[in-house]
């Protein structure tokens, strides 16, 4: 017989899988404190098999919340209530004594835009508010994972407690996770996360595509102090699976903070050259600027070879022998697949032809997945069904798929995935980048001065996007280090952290680059052709790397001089000169633009170094 949850209630949940005795004393407390809260009727402590795998695919199936995509091997479609389709920022929270440990404090009071706080005893609230019943006539899952390869020296341990099969279904593709995990931990410390649907059974209302939420009592909370995410009322990826943003991401950053190594949301991939030579580079963007097209490339280059390492975030710390070595934490790929096509990224469409799962897109009749950018044309008689479950056709005027929509897919069937993506110590990074999209102003790339100058460069990183009011057409926003929505502490202590690195001795830093594959003429639209050809500006940090390529130094960092790019086999003409051309007044106007978000947003807390480097930059932009 199952062992049986001892405490005062007499209806003890039922344990469906696994022996809570087998668990060890601090993951079994953690199971059975949150049982006696959330009251589930039943517990399932996951060990990770294919068997489980398929038996909570089909659970999911007979409950309506996941439909089988005959076209594909394995594939599945998820369509959510319309009010839970992405990211909350309003709702996601970090919890600490005081407000300065997780933002800095605005100039003149006011919110501010690089983290939200929340008190310990506005939590207690929450919480209490929240979770106690929460999960009544549902199962209690116990997910043990490991963000990172099980038993790496660069990996971290977490525990999920979900009431949503889906997340048990995407967790086992987005980490490794079960049997395996729990004896790599033994008796260790883990990150505690419990995440709710906030929908106990019996329902109060009927359900929207059979899909569990509960919006409007939705939050994604993080306590540093005790390694604990705790998220309610949504089910949707980044909400939901707490190891991807939440635990790699926020909390991963104090530990990493804490710790001596860093914790980004950047790609990582490897570069070739045709003589043979490897060089591993870690590249950080804000979204719709084609990171994962680039962890992704087919080089336009002759014997140039690209390979994926991840597409998201890389944990980098640096060895004895003083090299910055990553490992990309997550075992999956969460892509957005609007904008996905053969076109854009070959090697993504060829992943996700088996054993992935799809949220929120189309589907197409034969038995298909659908989405805008995807560039195909539908075969005579294959109609459309839109993520909102309705016929759909482009008459419409809205689009076939949400714009957040998601593929879930196992990195490991990438066709160009590194043979080193899963080792243990992790691949040694030689350049990291930072990039935006930048219609006007910003040279296609351009190399830092210095690793100090490289933290300026990251912190000033500003990216075009849609506002939220649909009028009001783009504008210019501010994205540190493609990290505004994830930082786990206070932005200034962050720069203080990398600017530490360059003071640690033996380090071999990186050099840092920026890059720009978006910049316009007001003539002509884009100046560069982009994704397979930026293999010819990984080429030129490739021969940096090696001290072969020429720069020469500008007001913005060292440009690559007169031909060191190469342009062999480009089609097209390309206007260099544009493409790198500097403007003064635009400079002047973006030096004035940092200073005044730094001064706003980052205030007393903005490192004197990065100060410093601001005034070498304006004074270098005034020499202009």
């Amino acid at each position: 017989m199952a062992p049986q949850l001892q405490s005062q209630n007499q209806n003890s949940p039922r344990v469906l899988q696994g022996d809570l005795n087998a668990l060890s004393a601090p993951v079994r407390e953690f199971v059975e404190a949150n049982v006696i809260l959330c009251q589930p009727d039943a517990i399932h402590i996951c060990d990770g098999s294919e068997e489980e795998n398929r038996s909570i695919l089909t659970q999911l199936e007979e409950q309506g919340m996941i439909k089988k995509l005959s076209k594909y091997e394995n594939c599945w479609l998820a369509r959510t209530d319309p009010r839970d389709v992405a990211r909350v920022e309003s709702k996601t929270v970090i919890v600490t004594q005081d407000q300065r440990d997780t933002v800095p404090s605005p100039l003149g009071g006011g919110a501010s835009q690089l983290g939200r706080w929340m008190s310990q005893e506005e939590f207690d609230k929450a919480m209490t508010q929240r979770f106690p019943g929460c999960m009544k006539g549902r199962t209690m899952y116990v997910i043990p994972y490991s963000m990172g390869p099980v038993g790496s020296p660069l990996s971290k341990i977490g525990v999920e407690l979900t009431d949503s099969p889906y997340v048990v279904a995407s967790m086992r593709v987005m980490t490794r996770m079960g049997k395996a995990v729990l004896s790599a931990l033994g008796t260790g410390d883990f990150v505690r996360c419990l995440h709710s649907l906030g929908c106990p059974l019996p329902l109060k209302q009927p359900l929207v595509n059979n899909w569990p939420c509960n919006p409007e009592q939705t939050l994604i909370a993080h306590v540093p102090e005790r390694r604990q995410i705790i998220s309610f009322g949504s089910g949707y990826g980044g909400n939901s699976l707490l190891g991807k943003k939440c635990f790699a991401l926020r909390i991963a950053s104090r530990i990493a903070k804490e710790e001596g190594w860093l914790a980004e949301h950047m790609l990582i991939l490897g570069v070739t050259d045709p003589a043979g030579e490897k060089k591993y580079m870690a590249a950080a963007f804000p979204s719709a600027c084609g990171k994962t097209n680039l962890a992704m490339l087919c080089p336009t280059l002759p014997g140039w070879k690209v390979e994926c390492v991840g597409d998201d975030i890389a944990w980098m710390k640096f060895d004895q022998q003083g090299n910055l070595r990553a490992i990309n934490p997550e075992n999956g790929f969460f892509g957005v697949a609007p904008g996905t096509s053969v076109k854009t990224n070959p090697n993504a469409m060829a992943t996700i032809v088996k054993n992935t799962i799809f949220t929120n897109v189309a589907e197409t009749s034969d038995g298909g997945v659908y989405w805008e950018g995807m560039d195909q044309s539908l075969p005579e008689g294959v109609t459309l069904t839109s993520w909102k479950n309705k016929p759909w056709s482009p008459a419409d005027g809205e689009p076939c798929a949400h714009p957040n929509s998601r593929f879930c897919t196992p990195a490991g069937q990438c066709p160009i995935i590194d043979p080193q993506w899963e080792s243990p110590e992790g691949v040694p990074i030689e350049a990291i980048i930072f990039g935006g999209r930048r219609p006007e102003g910003v040279p296609l790339v351009y190399e830092a001065f210095s690793w100090q100058h490289g933290v300026f460069v990251g912190a000033a990183m500003r990216s075009e996007a849609t506002a939220a009011a649909e009028h009001q057409g783009k504008v210019i926003m501010h994205d540190p280090f493609a990290m505004r929505p994830f930082f786990g502490y206070n932005f200034g202590q962050y720069l203080s952290h990398w600017l530490s690195m360059a003071e640690r001795s033996g380090a071999k830093l990186p050099k840092i680059f920026h890059v720009n594959w978006f910049r316009k003429s007001p003539a002509a639209g884009f100046l560069w052709p982009g994704f397979g050809d930026n293999i010819r500006v990984l080429d030129w940090m490739f021969r940096r790397l090696n001290g072969e390529a020429g720069a020469m130094p500008s007001a913005v960092g060292y440009l690559p001089s007169r031909e060191s790019l190469n342009l062999q086999g480009l089609r097209g003409d390309v206007d260099l000169d544009e493409l790198f051309s500097l403007d003064q007044e635009f400079w002047q106007r973006e030096v004035e633009e940092v200073r005044r978000y730094f001064s706003t947003q980052v205030n007393d807390d903005l490192p004197n170094e990065v100060a410093r480097q601001l005034e070498l930059l304006q004074h270098r932009v005034n020499q202009m």
